[in-house]
């Protein structure tokens, strides 16, 4: 059995802990047995159990704040013991008004044998928590008869207005024949000088309403007025009433004289005469640890459900503690590792499974770069097996190909193509041809398949990065700005980690995926060109091809590219426009491409009268491209999709100094004045450099030179050897991976 780290597992069981307790609550709060309309069977509870010709004791707490160390394991247990007839909340029985905190009270008071009442203060108005009460409870505001006395309950937090409670008041008091009147409100009417960290909002507002209140308490005699919402014990008597602040039922406390954890004791005789007592509960203290003990059980009383939060929180902090002990006391290696031997790989045929979403005859970037390196690798040796979507025109035998019909076809020439990667002849093709190891090209569909092929076979898959995603997020059936800027970068992250390797073509690439979280050894390598092709041209053809094209004197621009938003042609009719008005050097551009965009670019010319100028050429089979651009004298291009821009190292294999947008695939290959120039994506900017090149014939050639010999470095052949030598590479990592893993078996 496989050794695992004991540190991961903890993390794992932690988050597991986590994962599991969370859902627990969710089940609690969404999924428990509901309760409505508590009060009217509290109060008939109440009724039965006290009679007008009998005394009786009720308990008064107040910031109960869903205690569990003070509340339901201290207080609850010393009513229950005592012959009180209930219990009554003077305010904030909960810690927040949200659904799990009246959940969390609705089990403490389960383990309560008499019934109780509950006051409405500021906590169970806060988080919307006025829905709650009333669904569960009942009116913000009420009044009950127990026995001969009249206990009335005021909304302070200002759900209810005022104004109309005050009314209501007076009418109930007017008519009643009660002995002995008793009031609760939230929050208290009275300031105190001792109450600890009290704001003003703590006490009843507004002062009309505190005014009008006093008036009544006076005018129809009430006995006793009871409050919380302060942390403290507060008894004064302002003429005949008494005004009782409690707040030491479970929340914060100082443990000092005058804010302690307490209950009060309120005992009503038949004839009204009230009586109360203080109920102080001992709580020990150590003066060393005094504060730390009072913070401790605020936290303590702040938890849920007594163990299962106080787990939840541990659990969090351990997990937490684990990822900090990993972070900070286990070593990391962030170089490669250069104690590989790829020998035994490359001295013997490597049998390479690649699978793309598009191919040719499907003339883009990708298929190409594809085809070249299956030329080369084969050269060297090695047996391939391209799985690819199944093109109308496509040859009608292709060794070493595996077409794959498609489900759909995207795009206005149904271009791109989702290939049916559910049919099991695919797998049973790839399982037949047994790779050492595949090739991925794209990170989703028959890419997808690709990785889940490799993990099936238990072999490395290699992926190479040839696309900014974010810049076709208008092929994407989902908000734009959505794909660009998230979906698309972390897909590529997601699919990139679970690969053995990448493959990018230039440094700025490579940091790009650094930047977004790739952790998978990374291998900068530029795709091949066919180099020497390009030097074979004739330059019979070449003034064949002028001449068809009618160019007599004219300079040629070149530009190879897809018709498609993301390339930014746009950008090029535009300044061209521009150019034919800032020089007097006659001048083609010849467009090579084809796609989606080709009609409106089309009209767009046509509406600028740019046809003498801008000529969309359209699609150019690839065994004639190298005679296109020896045609020209500068390479220009937009697009600021590419990873690479392969095209332009294949102007310079032709001898064109180009003129490009700056981009991550543009920044390794264009070395500004030297092969060429890149600028900000900027019209005039990017239109100086091009009329440079255009009536400079000195540096034109001059860069052209240097374009040639740049050039000569990218050859096919080459990029193949280096192509295999990181297959190599990563085979020897991916097994000395399980050689480790084998002996710690």
């Amino acid at each position: 059995m496989t050794r695992r780290n004991p540190l991961k597992w903890l993390f794992y069981l932690s988050l597991s802990i986590v994962v599991l307790l969370v859902g627990y609550k969710t089940y609690l709060n969404l999924f428990m047995e509901d309760f409505q309309g508590l009060h009217t069977l509290e109060v008939e509870r109440i009724q039965s159990a006290v009679s007008e010709d009998a005394p009786f004791s009720f308990a008064v707490v107040g910031n109960i704040n869903n205690s569990v160390g003070i509340f339901e394991g201290r207080i609850i247990p010393e009513l229950n013991a005592s012959d009180l007839a209930f219990m009554v909340s003077a305010g904030n029985a909960v810690s927040g008004g949200g659904e799990d905190k009246y959940r969390a009270l609705y089990g403490s008071l389960g383990h309560l044998h008499i019934p109780y009442l509950l006051t409405f203060g500021a906590h169970e108005y806060d988080d919307f928590g006025s829905f709650r009460f009333y669904d569960h409870f009942g009116p913000h505001f009420y009044s009950i008869r127990a026995g001969s006395s009249r206990l009335i309950f005021l909304d302070s937090t200002g759900k209810t207005p005022w104004q109309w409670q005050i009314r209501w008041l007076d009418d109930l008091l007017t008519q009643d024949d009660s002995k002995a009147r008793i009031l609760f409100i939230g929050h208290p009417p009275l300031t105190s000088e001792d109450a600890p960290f009290d704001r003003k909002n703590d006490y009843l507002q507004p002062s009309d309403f505190r005014t009008a209140l006093m008036q009544q308490v006076k005018q129809h005699g009430i006995d006793l007025v009871f409050s919380a919402n302060l942390s403290t014990y507060e008894d004064e008597l302002v003429g005949d009433t008494r005004f009782i602040t409690t707040g030491g039922a479970g929340g914060l406390v100082l443990n000092n004289e005058t804010s302690f954890y307490h209950y009060v004791r309120v005992d009503v005789s038949p004839d009204g005469e009230i009586g109360y007592s203080l109920k102080r509960l001992e709580v020990g203290q150590h003066p060393v640890l005094k504060q730390l003990e009072s913070l401790w059980f605020f936290v303590y009383s702040l938890l849920y459900s007594g163990y299962l939060n106080f787990i939840i929180i541990l659990a969090v902090f351990v997990a937490l503690t684990i990822k900090l002990y990993s972070v900070i006391f286990v070593g990391k290696d962030y170089y490669p590792d250069y104690d590989l031997d790829a020998a035994p790989w490359l001295d013997r045929p490597i049998r390479v499974a690649m699978f793309t979403n598009n191919y040719l005859p499907f003339i883009g970037g990708v298929p190409i770069s594809i085809e070249r390196l299956r030329r080369g690798l084969e050269a060297l040796g090695d047996k391939l097996l391209i799985v690819a979507p199944r093109y109308r025109d496509q040859p009608p035998h292709e060794d070493g190909v595996l077409r794959v019909p498609s489900l759909l076809a995207l795009g206005e020439k149904r271009e791109f193509r989702l290939a049916n990667i559910f049919l099991a002849r695919i797998r049973r093709g790839v399982r037949a041809f047994r790779p050492d190891i595949i090739h991925i090209h794209h990170p989703f569909w028959l890419g997808s398949l690709g990785l889940f092929m490799a993990r099936i076979l238990g072999i490395p898959a290699v992926y190479t990065y040839h696309t900014r995603l974010e810049h076709y997020a208008h092929f994407v059936p989902l908000p734009g700005m959505l794909f660009r800027n998230l979906i698309s970068h972390a897909l590529i992250k997601r699919f990139a980690n679970r690969c053995d390797g990448v493959i990018v073509p230039t440094y700025s690439t490579e940091e790009y995926l650094r930047m977004i979280g790739v952790k998978t050894p990374t291998f900068v390598q530029p795709t091949g060109i066919e180099y020497q092709r390009f030097q074979d041209v004739s330059t019979q053809d070449v003034n064949k091809l002028r001449e068809k094209l009618g160019l007599r004197d004219d300079k040629v621009f070149v530009s190879v590219s897809r018709l498609s938003n993301e390339k930014n042609i746009d950008f090029m009719i535009e300044a061209i426009d521009t150019l034919r008005s800032q020089t007097r050097v006659p001048f083609r551009f010849l467009m090579i491409g084809d796609g989606h965009q080709r009609d409106r670019l089309q009209t767009k010319i046509e509406e600028r009268e740019l046809t003498q100028h801008f000529t969309l050429v359209g699609a150019v089979p690839p065994e004639e491209m190298a005679t296109w651009y020896r045609l020209g004298d500068a390479f220009l291009f937009a697009s600021k999709s590419e990873t690479q821009g392969m095209v332009i190292l294949e102007a310079m294999a032709a001898g064109l100094p180009v003129v490009a947008v700056r981009s991550s695939g543009i920044e390794d290959v264009v070395r500004q004045g030297f092969n060429g120039f890149k600028t900000p994506e900027k019209q005039d900017k990017w239109l100086e450099q091009v009329q440079k090149l255009l009536e400079d014939d000195d540096l034109r050639q001059t860069l052209s030179k240097q374009a040639l010999e740049f050039a000569a470095d990218f050859s096919v052949e080459q990029f193949a050897r280096d192509i295999r030598e990181i297959y190599g590479t990563t085979l020897a990592l991916v097994d000395k991976k399980r050689t480790r893993l084998w002996s710690n078996t």
